[in-house]
């Protein structure tokens, strides 16, 4: 505030109201960071997955991010109490983290991390077709063709995708993972209509809190099912845990309070931008943390599921200063 009185001292002509650009770039730095835990997401799981079953893992995942948030959980129940959007709130919740973890650990029991991370492209076409559906949002033809594009790589993905000792069974795997980017897409929208009634920590811990008990609940059942993942190395006894707790207390804790800030400062289709980056990251750590590999013909459909993804996110010069200058809030 002081800095802001000190600019307009020197310049009389500066806006009270103009976003600073530490302001403007927090939300871009939110969402990049992120980003890279999203991406790191794929690695820690599978390394935990290794030893734990997946309803464990994602148990504890909750559990620790529930620990971390316990100190501002009576805030959140007056927060919750007072707004009382119940049926929005659980809804995002059953969408993620409890329907997206289900299908998502499921899948990287199935396939490679880098597989799965290629999967994550389609995010933004699916949030912008869902806001085309059920929120009325307009979808240019580039937006359309650039969607055809992306699924025709990630089914290049899929369908070159060859067995082998830590990926057993890549095909299934990666339509388990596009199941989970459906509900991420139904995540992504309903935090945006619930950003004037909570804040992104309380939407944190209500996923949380749903996930914890809907997690634990599966814990009980007494037949789980699962396979084993085998990544070809030896870990020690508490590498598994330590994931669970990366998972539970950087994934969940800072990157959705971090990715719900953004989508909070942003837009959901502005913020689900910024999942083009997790592929990266998860191909970067599963290259280098996991010695996964892609073959030739995947590399191609990757490519071209990138290159679909940029065709819908290009907008010409025109059209991004007509947005830019439009004094409603996006």
């Amino acid at each position: 505030h002081e800095f802001r009185l000190h600019l307009m001292k020197l310049h009389p002509r500066f806006p009270q109201d103009r976003p600073l650009p530490l302001h403007r770039a927090l939300p871009h730095l939110a969402l990049l960071t992120a980003m890279c835990f999203w991406g790191s997401t794929f690695i820690a799981l599978r390394v935990a997955l290794t030893a734990l079953t997946p309803m464990t893992v994602m148990a504890g995942r909750m559990l620790v991010a529930c620990l971390l948030l316990l100190p501002l959980w009576p805030r959140f129940f007056r927060e919750i109490s007072r707004c009382r959007q119940w049926k929005t709130l659980g809804l995002l919740a059953l969408c993620e983290p409890c329907l997206y973890f289900l299908f998502e650990t499921h899948a990287l029991q199935l396939t490679s991390a880098s597989q799965a991370g290629m999967i994550t492209a389609l995010l933004p076409l699916l949030v912008a077709a869902t806001a085309f559906v059920f929120l009325g949002e307009r979808t240019g033809t580039r937006m359309w063709l650039g969607f055809a594009l992306a699924v025709t790589g990630v089914a290049g993905i899929t369908l070159s995708a060859e067995s082998g000792p830590s990926a057993v069974n890549p095909v299934l795997g990666n339509l388990l993972q596009g199941v989970a980017m459906v509900c991420a897409a139904g995540y992504t929208v309903l935090v945006r209509r619930l950003a004037d009634a909570y804040s992104p920590l309380c939407i944190v811990a209500a996923q949380s809190a749903v996930g914890l008990l809907f997690f634990s609940l599966l814990v009980l059942l007494p037949v789980q099912g699962g396979i084993s993942v085998d990544l070809g190395r030896d870990f020690p006894w508490w590498a598994a845990w330590a994931c669970v707790g990366y998972l539970g207390g950087v994934v969940t804790f800072a990157g959705y309070g971090l990715y719900n800030f953004g989508v909070i400062r942003l837009s959901a289709g502005r913020a689900a931008a910024y999942t083009n980056l997790i592929p990266v990251f998860a191909l970067i750590f599963g290259v280098w943390l996991l010695d996964e590999r892609l073959t030739l013909v995947q590399y191609a459909a990757a490519a071209l599921t990138a290159a679909g993804v940029l065709l819908s996110q290009w907008r010409s010069p025109v059209v991004l200063q007509a947005r830019d200058s439009s004094p409603s809030r996006r």
